[in-house]
């Protein structure tokens, strides 16, 4: 395994394009300003301090690319990993942009690989902060230019950026991602381990921390445990837990502490849609500021569903565990 030491000083993504075999990268203290592409298998980004080693870019919706559309909300990124076997750890990645209502979704962390971990770092955003791929199967047609209609866009996102085969297990520990609307989405098996979820003050006055795209196929989705959700400025009972991005989206809240701007409905259904019919959404031994009272339509999961979820992160560590010890030498 190579082992690289970096500071401010060096061009990252220039070392990370070159990058052929398992690397290990230290980062200094300080801000890398650049919007990064993480592509080859097997490399760790680890920073000096989560405080003040800063990765950050200001991409958004909104914006033009040179391409003469829109970035859309998948090329905000600020980071894009596409590597197989990749972790980042004691780091903070930032979309710098300010208020998401003018101009659109900006995503700090863009993960694109089927196995992911990420240990003591912080995401921060304020709409669509972290993106936990697979696409749903619609937007990978919409995007890939698999049909004739010239409505869709061929290569409007790049092919590794979008098509992934299968799915992908990505483990967040004693992670804090700030965010307001939809900042956690996607279609990954996702875990998020004693982290700390900020929702931060929207001048829409509302805000939804998951936003899940998981097909019925897949038999899991996002677990949230041991998890604090924080209070960054929202006001009381204008956030909830999540929303179904697709029908069929799952997750699954247990052992997690609500603070007051948790609504407690707990759960939304994605505006005038019937996706609450369809949405998998479970909690489990939440300890609320505010009496909570939860849609009918979500499930209360019993001691046994509850350990096994918690079985299914402890595997999911060891799996992590496994490929580390084997592919980063």
């Amino acid at each position: 395994m190579d082992v690289l030491h970096l500071t401010p000083r060096d061009n990252l993504q220039n070392i990370l394009d070159k990058l052929t075999r398992p690397t290990t990268i230290y980062l200094a203290e300080g801000e890398y300003i650049d919007k990064l592409w993480i592509k080859c298998d097997n490399v760790k980004i680890i920073g000096a301090n989560r405080e003040t080693t800063i990765i950050k870019w200001n991409d958004f919706a909104r914006k033009s690319h040179s391409d003469g559309r829109e970035y859309n909300t998948f090329r905000t990124y600020t980071a894009c990993v596409t590597g197989n076997g990749c972790s980042l750890e004691n780091l903070t990645i930032a979309n710098t942009n300010k208020d998401a209502r003018k101009v659109g979704q900006c995503v700090a962390l863009s993960v694109n690989t089927p196995l992911f971990y990420a240990k003591n770092i912080d995401l921060k955003s304020e709409q669509d902060t972290l993106f936990t791929a697979p696409f749903p199967d619609d937007l990978v047609v919409r995007y890939s230019g698999l049909t004739d209609d010239p409505a869709y866009y061929d290569g409007f996102i790049p092919r590794e950026q979008l098509y992934m085969e299968g799915g992908s297990v990505q483990i967040y520990e004693k992670c804090r991602i700030y965010g307001t609307v939809d900042y956690i989405f996607g279609c990954a098996e996702a875990y998020f381990d004693g982290c700390e979820l900020i929702s931060l003050h929207d001048q829409r006055e509302y805000g939804f921390v998951a936003a899940p795209a998981h097909s019925l196929k897949q038999a899991n989705g996002y677990t949230f445990i041991n998890c604090r959700f924080a209070d960054g400025g929202a006001k009381e009972g204008s956030v909830y837990l999540a929303r179904p991005w697709r029908d069929f989206g799952k997750c699954q809240f247990i052992n997690c502490t609500l603070g007051r701007h948790i609504n407690p409905a707990l759960f939304d259904r994605w505006n005038d849609t019937y996706r609450n019919r369809t949405a998998r959404f479970a909690y489990g031994n939440l300890t609320c500021e505010s009496e909570p009272d939860p849609v009918v339509w979500c499930n209360q999961l019993n001691e046994r569903q509850i350990a096994d979820a918690e079985d299914r992160l402890t595997k999911a560590k060891a799996a992590w565990a496994a490929h580390e010890s084997k592919e980063m030498k």
